[in-house]
């Protein structure tokens, strides 16, 4: 039984068959180019999506609305402190601001950046700057059916692999995702991000973490690590942290809001030098391209994300889903991760080609058959890449029931009863950066 209810409502309605068909086609069979109001069950992201607390919507009357030295960014950057441990706060309007403040400020043409997996929007920062990403995944994360609890982790031995083959000069980052949302949402172990750090140092660059969800990898931790069950979220959550140099976050997932983020560091240098960058792009340093009212829900939401019992009932609706998901056969990459359920299309779909994009087209079929929207991580979203052709269904926080879960399963069990029909897609326009085709491109069926 969920720790919550619901205090406000919106009504959902699911498009009749012949609807859907048309609006995909419409979309160039791709689901970002959906409008909302055709999607029924939406798992896209988890990124914003989510349900504000009575606290969050309670402390946004107070927004300080000053464009300089806003007494809202004072209370975000007190949470961030007491939270996280870091000084030196920059807001921005979302991770991906955070993002182009920080590696903006960090990289150059000609860097190496090695991640335990890059993100889309992580991995186009990178090159955006002229530098290569490189993912060092744990062995683990290749095998959807290991028992391994921390397939999330960096493998160290491909980062000394990779310094060995560029040299440690041509490494001025090493970046740690957690949770590892390329790897099907994965946790990275405390020990793993110790070795990390580690590792950073060794080589004279510096530790950043992906923090957006912080407090998934905590609850991980607490569970599945030795040494860490009579600790506290919080206590686990700051203790990630300790051992980093810098973070980005999205506040859209563990900071529990429907916008902002913010870029956080120890060192001063660097700091003053990103809030020029992000006084460029995002805004003054105290307001970060975010409204007062914005700044006090991100505030309050990343004291929650870190209190019992927000984030079990979290990570325990996921498993939920996926649970639900097994018991009709669907193959499902195990163990569930904390803010999604990934599901294996090369396994759901073995006669389409990796060329022709199984993963695409198991997105396409699970909109066609139940109006649930879910975003492809495989080829087509990362090309260039081997990764596994995998579907992430993440759900939103605090929005859906276990009605709506048994609707996502029965729509994947259809689609698993007609799977011989699907052939494949091609891609027939893309933008010119292929790192964020899926957001964008359109596609059309091979028979076509």
């Amino acid at each position: 039984m969920r720790s919550y209810k619901a205090k406000m409502v919106e009504p959902i309605e699911l498009p009749s068959r012949a609807e859907r068909e048309a609006a995909l086609e419409r979309a160039g069979y791709n689901v970002f180019n959906l409008d909302a109001r055709d999607v029924y069950i939406d798992l896209l992201t988890d990124s914003g999506t989510g349900t504000m607390s009575a606290e969050q919507w309670a402390a946004m009357i107070r927004g300080d609305e000053a464009y300089a030295g806003s007494e809202s960014f004072a209370r975000l950057a007190e949470s961030v402190r007491d939270v996280m441990g870091f000084e030196y706060v920059i807001p921005t309007h979302q991770g991906r601001g955070a993002e182009n403040v920080l590696y903006g400020v960090l990289l150059e043409a000609g860097d190496v950046v090695p991640n335990n997996s890059h993100f889309d929007t992580t991995r186009a920062h990178v090159v955006n700057q002229g530098a290569e990403p490189v993912d060092c995944p744990s062995p683990a994360a290749r095998d959807p059916n290991s028992n391994e609890k921390f397939k999330g982790n960096f493998d160290i031995d491909a980062g000394y692999a990779l310094v060995e083959d560029v040299g440690a000069d041509a490494i001025p980052v090493v970046v740690q995702t957690i949770t590892n949302n390329s790897v099907a949402g994965q946790p990275v172990s405390m020990a793993n991000i110790r070795a990390v750090a580690e590792f950073a140092k060794d080589i004279d660059a510096l530790f950043v973490i992906d923090a957006c969800r912080f407090a998934e990898n905590a609850h991980f931790i607490k569970e599945n690590e030795a040494g860490y069950e009579d600790w506290t979220v919080a206590e686990i959550a700051r203790e990630q942290f300790a051992h980093a140099d810098a973070i980005t976050m999205s506040g859209k997932k563990d900071a529990l809001v429907n916008i902002g983020g913010f870029t956080a560091m120890r060192d001063e240098t660097t700091f003053e030098h990103a809030k020029q960058r992000a006084i460029l792009f995002e805004g003054f340093p105290t307001y970060g391209g975010l409204s007062g009212r914005d700044i006090e829900a991100m505030a309050v939401g990343l004291r929650e994300a870190v209190t019992p019992p927000y984030v079990s009932d979290r990570v325990e609706q996921v498993a939920e889903l996926g649970d639900l998901l097994s018991e009709e056969d669907v193959p499902v990459y195990l163990p569930t991760g904390g803010h999604a359920v990934y599901l294996d299309a090369g396994e759901m779909f073995p006669h389409v080609p990796k060329e022709q994009y199984p993963g695409q087209e198991l997105v396409c079929a699970l909109y066609r058959e139940g109006g649930v929207r879910g975003v492809e991580l495989g080829g087509f979203a990362f090309p260039g890449t081997d990764r596994p052709d995998l579907v992430r269904l993440a759900l939103p926080r605090r929005t859906y029931s276990r009605e709506h879960l048994e609707h996502i399963a029965e729509t994947a069990a259809k689609v698993m009863e007609t799977a011989h029909e699907y052939d494949g897609l091609e891609i027939v326009e893309e933008p010119p950066m292929k790192e964020l085709r899926h957001f964008s491109a359109k596609l059309r069926p091979v028979s076509n």
